[in-house]
């Protein structure tokens, strides 16, 4: 019989495989990368497009081609789109990113055939209808009022702009850009960037040749899309330091975030900071969630974040906490970061964490959808699979020494932007 009132044995992840693409190319040169595994006819097809054409006078063009790309092309109304894609059982979606925008398609295979002139029909003569634009415009401006009114939401858009300033990363939009939303800048904007020279596809699946051969006779042909396009580049050199007061007299919470400008995905110490960050809030047992929640009660939830961009890397802390201990819990999070640049951590928080975060890893790698992910984040960083195999091996093998050097490094508390929304 099972003894339950032992706990099981712990043990450390030895190995963690990766499941490494196919490349191919597209007729018109499109590089397709593809993770062919599982057992079901089931395949996710995804068409990533760089942003391109950054115009700080129009900061919402990627937003609102990416949210209306499916909304009515030359031949198809969003009705006819919507009403063909269920009728096979398939399920499209979009989606917008600081640096990349994407399309991506569910299908059972059976019925790829029948899917890909759907998306190639989006993908070359979509027209962004006016109609469509006008509901867009009026449903996103409504949901803006409401974010904000959020002070989580203030401090999230006051602290993106105070390091990002008016870059795609930290643009503050406001209600009268959406009311600037031109349906010739869409088109415009469309034509530039939707085009075979700035995709790459990623398939996750069943997928054989067969299928691949599928994809090409669609998707290999020329696009209609060509115009000039140049990439998004951007280059930061520091935010704004210091603490910043949103005063909301009436708010009985208070909402804060607080963080500073960080490395990316491609810096040697990327692996070390986030073991760094995993201890101080990454995780339910981290020391945040320890310090502010379980101990003092100020919050339902605190954490930290490493967050690896294109062209910037930042570190965050967010919380929502009692206006009347914001001081407090203020006081408190610098206290726990004092403790990471002073003392060492102990042998067993240390293996608490590794454990928790090559078990995370290895959980994330269940089906061919999230291999293509972990792919997607290595490629789109200028990186191979070199990269997990450094995270994994510093994971294990870092020591308490190595996170108190990178604390004193990356953690300065004197550098951070600190934006307060609500009552301090």
């Amino acid at each position: 019989m099972l003894n339950r009132t032992l706990a099981p044995e712990s043990k450390q992840v030895n190995e963690i495989n990766f499941i490494e693409p196919l490349k191919q190319q597209l007729d018109n040169g499109i590089p397709v990368f593809t993770i062919n595994a599982g057992k079901q006819e089931l395949v996710r097809i995804e068409f990533i497009f760089g942003n391109v054409n950054w115009d700080q006078s129009k900061p919402l063009q990627a937003l609102t081609v990416s949210h209306l790309i499916n909304n009515g092309t030359e031949k198809l109304t969003a009705k006819d789109i919507a009403e063909k894609v269920d009728y096979y059982g398939a399920f499209l979606q979009t989606e917008y990113g600081a640096d990349q925008s994407s399309v991506k398609v569910y299908t059972l295979n059976k019925h790829l055939a029948s899917v890909l002139p759907i998306l190639r029909s989006i993908l070359n003569e979509s027209i962004f209808p006016q109609q469509e634009l006008d509901i867009f415009i009026q449903n996103q401006k409504q949901s803006l009022q409401v974010s904000l009114q959020k002070n989580d939401f203030l401090a999230r858009k006051h602290f993106a702009h105070a390091i990002f300033g008016d870059s795609t990363y930290g643009s503050s939009i406001e209600a009268v850009d959406y009311d600037a939303i031109q349906q010739a800048d869409l088109l415009s904007y469309f034509k530039a960037a939707y085009k075979p020279e700035n995709c790459t596809i990623i398939v996750a699946g069943k997928f054989e040749q067969k299928e691949f051969d599928l994809l090409n006779s669609f998707l290999g042909k020329q696009w209609d899309n060509h115009e000039n396009s140049v990439g998004n580049k951007f280059e930061f050199t520091g935010g704004v330091k210091g603490e910043m007061l949103v005063e909301r007299p009436e708010a009985i919470q208070s909402a804060i975030r607080m963080g500073t400008l960080a490395i990316t995905r491609k810096h040697k110490d990327f692996a070390g900071f986030q073991v760094l960050n995993c201890l101080l809030g990454g995780y339910f047992g981290s020391r945040l969630m320890a310090n502010i929640r379980e101990d003092k009660g100020y919050t339902y939830g605190i954490g930290s974040a490493v967050v690896s961009l294109k062209d910037a890397g930042y570190f965050f802390i967010a919380t929502e906490v009692g206006a009347a201990v914001c001081n407090d819990a203020l006081g408190e999070i610098e206290k726990e970061i004092d403790l990471l640049r002073t003392e060492a951590v102990s042998a067993g928080e240390l293996n608490l964490v590794r454990n928790y975060m090559l078990g995370s890893m290895l959980g994330s790698l269940e089906n061919a959808f999230s291999h293509a992910d972990k792919f997607k984040n290595a490629y789109f960083s200028g990186l191979d699979y070199t990269y997990y195999d450094h995270y994994i091996e510093t994971v294990k093998t870092i020591t308490a020494e190595d996170l108190k050097q990178l604390a004193n490094q990356y953690l300065n508390t004197a550098d951070f932007t600190k934006v307060v929304v609500g009552k301090k």
